[in-house]
Parts: structure tokens; sequence; C-alpha cells
């Protein structure tokens, strides 16, 4: 399934204590559990003013229905093409 990359703009989202986050990660939870096992929230990174959502799923019209449907914004949805780590370097020898 394809992976995308979600950049959510959220001014002071750095700044969001453990119970706004978890209300945050509850919405998103009780929408994807709407909308079926096709789309999945992998992980997210909280920056000073954003977050950057990890999600599968088979379009990124899909992630765009869940942040519609959830209230958040997905100010870019990116496809993942390629992952590398500091191993990607090891497997050209």
């Amino acid at each position: 399934m394809p992976r995308f990359v979600i950049e959510r703009n959220i001014p002071g989202a750095g700044k969001l204590g453990p119970d706004a986050l978890q209300r945050v990660s509850q919405k998103s939870c009780s929408v994807l559990q709407e909308m079926g096992p096709q789309i999945q929230w992998v992980h997210s990174y909280v920056t000073d003013d954003k977050i950057y959502c990890v999600y599968l799923a088979p379009s990124a019209d899909l992630i765009r229905k869940h942040a519609q449907a959830g209230g958040f914004p997905a100010d870019q949805i990116s496809e993942v093409r390629a992952v590398i780590d500091p191993t990607t370097g090891d497997a050209a020898r």
C-alpha cells in the first residue's frame, strides 16, 4: 500500500500538552475507524508549528477525506517513493 507523509501547519503544535495530543489522536482514530481498514495512521512527528504524519492509504484523496472529516489541516500530502537510512550506504558494497 502506498505510504504518504502529510504536513499539517498547526501554529504552536509543539506547545500542545499530553491531554491535547491525546484528544487529537482520539479524534483521528475515531475517524479512521469509521473509514475502515484501507487507511492507516502509522505515526506522527510534532514540531514547533507543524505535525508530520505518516499514513498508509491507497490514495491521497482518501487522506484528504480523513483530514476533512476530522477537521485537521492537510497542507501538503506527499507520496513516499523510497525509504533510506544509514544502512542504505552499506548495501552498495
